[in-house]
């Protein structure tokens, strides 16, 4: 308990009146409850409020015991019971209190209310609970109380909306929680009612058995609006700057197949309301409670705060259960730690919020940081959500916070196609649109004029899959290029001081990076005022490899601009979907490599980059926590209680982490080891060796048996007499400098190898030079390159695999037509078979074709299925062919951009996954279906316009077929990819070869 507490509590004499001897406890405790029960026959100091009022006890009136009191006499609304409050400034309190009408009385609501005046102001008068009264039963009135104003003639009553209505009390309780913002929070419903909470607004409130744990809770029913629904009054229960957790379990109401629930907060400043999510809504199976916990601190000073429950969309019925709210101890910072600012030779930037500024998180920003950018509070929603009613409250916060700890700013951002207002397009000719826009930067870049040394201006204008490479944004339908010219014209004029930036993702990507390019280079070219370009880099684990990042920025350095990393962070996840309970502790290490690697392009590019700017100071803020669904990721520097990551480690000092023990496949293959790149090589992606100094290189295996005719040629030194098996190894080293130290290791189980540019098996390159051996079998490997000053080393576990299978496509010059027919186009294109069982172990298979013509690929699949169902009313349940396309043959573990699941049922249905939401490749199927005798035959065109299709093109490729018993899937085969991962995850799907 805090010092302050003991000093309320010394005073808390002062404060109360005498209480009467019953009473359980002393208020100067600060702990004790205090109970009015009426036992022994007095009204224990309550009394009558209102001429003509009667306040006794009687039997009658007793819920419990002998006594309870009777209020009778009343002849106005406010008439009623009351005391003398038992309430120290500064001190919460819940009231608790049971109430039942005496016979005869029609139904009321009775109400407990706080009469006081502050101290040189006017009387107020705080509703502390109320409740619908009936005289069959008693009703529980419960809430919670608190006021920090000085204040006299501090009164407790209890009124009824009907003026006449005669009422009975009994059991009232008055519990002091000491610091209210540091109790906790709890309901179970237990006690058969509502327990405080109430509907927002026409939702109806009853305790239920249908509970997660107990005996009761709360049904929700009734709802007028998707925000319809339970709320708890938790005003005086959270402190500014603190930081609690929240849970709840939620289960749908009956005859509610589907329904996604979240957790709110409804805060009134001034009177004005805001709403933020705490748990955005998140999908509830039917007959499930499904638990929705996050982390809400407390930035504004408030009148009113609110939690509550509502849905995405819809009015559905549901119950909820276990509701707590539980103030979270910080941990303190740590002080010893090198800033980070202070170890990179450029500005450490962090988007930041309100609540980042305080406490332990104020701390950290200060400590690590000096550059920030406001994640949401400039952009247009924010700044402008009404034609001309400009609001700068959180704006004007942050850049004077950030003003007065000496920080360089970024505004993010101007113009955008998220987060604007639809006023700003409603009846928007070019010339009006132009003109708001006008407007909006000039009032905005003005503002912070000589404060904000960096404006992101124009935001994500780039679709690399178009053909002219801009996206078909509401800006670019109604104004084209101009609106990105009139941005960044008018931000220069208003502040010509400052820095203006074109910013986008992706930039990573060689498509989106040369999309990019080619509109900063016009604009350049036409006089446009850009100075950089921002690459936001929200990268995973896994993908890209840090090469690219390095080429991006080496790519944009001719144009002569400053660039900038502006929206850093880095997912544990590769895909989508995938979800942690707990996070595997070598994930983290493997992103703090992952950073360590990251950085060390930052370093070297650093006099072509400005600044770098995670986004978000510590995991518990990221975004990355509620996109692309709810889950628990850590992609930041700090973690939850703001301690220091492996991440953090990779940064500033990457000996301290821990060693990485990579992983990798080993399929089996056969190599002739000579130098030259065997196409087995091509099959699959070189893993990465991270650059250092001048040196990086790429690094594959495969497996081989003592049987191939490859092995007994080739066998190195290493492969000792006896073994059954070996493993070819593949260096691609890119080292433009060829010196005698030039060499590299392979180590395999402790037994090493070393071989240099003059070795057998090894070739000079273009970039450097290629090394093939072929080593005795083992699983611990370690690739080591040097050369005269720097060495870069992969260490980790080979696993054997299944060869990977690769097939041909041939030409055609005229496509064949897609009717489920198989015609002559067919006839001579390779044929493979759907043979590998993912689910059950017997069921539908497919022979399977595939050919190409201009930019298209088709795909033929002759399906054995005697029995076909669309019953489930999800795709993949359904008899159906899935055809997967990795235009570049990546083998990812997650979906890039123009990868694409694309599926067709028995009867020519289409459905697309892939990336996300699958935009980029939703458009490029057509495809028709027709049932055969046993079966049905799906004939796919799929277009592939990332890539230019010729001959010799490699595109990672696989089949499934989904096999249907009624409404469930019963069984599904593929060609290749046998872990049931391939709408996920492209890394183990064959290969197709286009010939001629």
């Amino acid at each position: 308990m805090r010092t302050l507490l003991a000093l309320v509590a010394a005073a808390f004499s002062c404060l109360v009146p005498v209480l009467p001897a019953h009473a359980t406890g002393l208020p100067s405790g600060l702990s004790s409850d205090l109970s009015y029960d009426f036992e022994d026959g007095t009204t224990q100091g309550w009394g009558p409020r209102g001429d003509g009022v009667s306040v006794t006890v009687t039997p009658d009136a007793a819920r419990t015991g002998s006594g309870g009191l009777a209020v009778t006499g009343r002849t106005a609304t406010w008439h009623g019971a009351a005391i003398t409050a038992p309430f120290a400034r500064g001190v919460g309190y819940t009231v608790t209190a049971y109430a039942r009408l005496a016979a005869g009385q029609p139904a009321s609501t009775i109400a407990m209310t706080v009469q006081r005046t502050p101290t040189g102001g006017e009387t107020t008068y705080e509703r502390v609970a109320a409740a619908t009264v009936t005289d069959g039963g008693w009703v529980r009135l419960s809430g919670s109380y608190l006021f920090t104003a000085e204040s006299t003639g501090v009164q407790l009553y209890v009124e009824s909306s009907d003026a006449t209505s005669q009422y009975h009390l009994d059991d009232i309780v008055v519990t002091p929680l000491g610091d209210p913002t540091r109790e906790p929070i709890t309901s179970d419903f237990e006690d058969g009612t509502a327990q405080d909470w109430s509907p927002r607004a026409a939702a109806v409130l009853e305790t239920g058995t249908t509970a997660h744990t107990g005996a009761h809770a709360l049904t929700v029913t009734g709802r007028s609006a998707s925000w319809d629904g339970p709320a708890l009054n938790v005003l005086g229960r959270m402190g500014k700057g603190d930081k609690y957790a929240l849970s709840v379990w939620v289960r749908l109401g009956p005859d509610t197949a589907a329904g996604k629930l979240g957790l709110s907060i409804e805060r009134h400043t001034g009177g004005t309301p805001s709403y933020e999510r705490v748990v955005a809504p998140k999908d509830v199976p039917a007959g499930q409670w499904v638990q929705l916990s996050g982390a809400y601190t407390l930035a504004y000073d408030v009148d009113f705060l609110s939690v509550y429950i509502e849905s995405d969309t819809g009015t559905f019925p549901f119950h909820l259960d276990d509701f707590t709210l539980t103030y979270v101890e910080p941990e303190p910072i740590q002080t010893g730690l090198p800033s980070l600012k202070d170890e990179v030779p450029f500005t450490m930037g962090s988007a930041f919020t309100r609540p980042d500024t305080l406490g332990v998180h104020g701390q950290l920003l200060a400590k690590h940081f000096n550059g920030v950018t406001p994640g949401n509070e400039l952009k247009w929603d924010a700044t402008e959500p009404r034609e001309g009613e400009f609001t700068f409250t959180d704006g004007d916060y942050l850049v004077d916070w950030a003003t007065e700890h000496g920080m360089t700013i970024r505004g993010h951002t101007l113009a955008w196609h998220s987060q604007t207002p639809d006023w700003v397009f409603e009846n928007a000719t070019k010339d009006v649109l132009l003109q708001r826009l006008e407007r909006h930067v000039r009032t905005l870049v003005t503002r912070y004029k000589g404060r904000i040394a960096v404006w992101d201006v124009v935001n994500e204008v780039v679709d690399e899959n178009q053909p002219d490479g801009l996206r078909r944004s509401k800006w670019y339908e109604i104004a084209g290029l101009d609106f990105i010219r009139t941005a960044f014209r008018t931000a220069h004029e208003a502040d010509p001081a400052a820095k203006l930036f074109i910013n986008d993702y992706n930039t990573e990507l060689p498509r989106k990076r040369e999309a990019l390019y080619k509109l900063v280079k016009q604009l350049k070219d036409e006089g446009v005022p850009i100075d950089g370009v921002g690459h936001q880099l929200h990268l995973n684990i896994e993908h890209p490899p840090a090469a690219d990042v390095e080429a991006t920025i080496e790519r944009f350095a001719g144009l002569g601009l400053d660039q900038q990393v502006t929206e850093l962070d880095v997912s544990i996840y590769t895909d989508f979907v995938s979800t942690y309970d707990t996070i595997p502790p070598e994930l983290l290490l493997q992103q703090g490599y992952r950073y360590k690697e990251l950085f060390d392009v930052f370093r070297r590019q650093a006099a072509r980059l400005g600044s770098v700017t995670v986004w978000g100071e510590s995991d518990d803020v990221s975004w990355l926590r509620s996109w692309p669904i709810t889950r628990l990721n850590a992609p930041l520097l700090f973690d939850d209680d703001l301690q220091a990551k492996p991440a953090y480690w990779g940064v500033v000092d990457p000996s301290k982490l821990d060693p990485l023990v990579r992983k990798l496949e080993a399929p089996a293959g056969v190599i002739k080891v000579d130098g030259k790149r065997d196409p087995e090589w091509d099959l699959l992606p070189d893993a990465p060796l991270a650059r250092v100094g001048d040196v990086s290189a790429g690094f594959q295996a495969r497996t081989a048996t003592t049987g191939s005719p490859a092995h007994a040629a080739t066998t190195s030194s290493l492969a000792r007499p006896g073994t059954t098996s070996g493993l070819y190894v593949l260096a691609e080293v890119t080292d433009r400098t060829v010196n005698k130290d030039d060499r590299v290791t392979f180590t395999v189980d402790g037994r090493s190898r070393t071989l240099t540019r003059t070795s057998p098996g090894v070739r000079p390159t273009a970039t450097g030079y290629r090394v093939e051996a072929l080593l005795a079998g083992g699983t611990d490997v370690q690739l080591t390159v040097r050369d005269r000053t720097a060495e870069t080393t992969w260490t980790g576990r080979i696993t054997p695999a299944p060869a990977v299978k690769h097939t041909t496509a041939p030409h055609r010059p005229t496509p064949p037509v897609l009717d489920g027919a198989v015609d002559r186009t067919w006839t001579g294109a390779p044929e493979v078979r759907t043979a590998t069982r993912i689910q059950g172990t017997t069921g539908a298979t497919a022979r399977v074709r595939a050919l190409w013509s201009g930019p298209t690929l088709y795909v033929l699949a002759q399906v054995t299925d005697p029995t076909l169902s669309e019953q489930s009313a999800n795709p993949w349940e359904q008899d159906s062919v899935e055809i997967f396309v990795d235009p570049g043959n990546g083998k990812t573990k997650g979906y890039t951009d123009d990868d694409g699941q694309y599926r067709v049922s028995f009867t020519g249905r289409i459905t697309v996954g892939g990336t996300f939401d699958a935009a980029g490749v939703k458009d490029h199927i057509r495809a028709a279906a027709a049932p055969v005798p046993g079966g049905y035959v799906v004939e796919a065109a799929i277009d592939l316009p990332t890539i230019t299709l010729g001959e010799g093109t490699l595109l990672g490729f696989d089949v499934q077929v989904n096999d249907a018993t009624g409404a469930a899937r019963t069984s599904a085969v593929t060609w290749n990819d046998a872990t049931s991962r391939s709408y996920l995850d492209t890394s183990h799907w064959g290969v197709l070869r286009l010939t001629r």
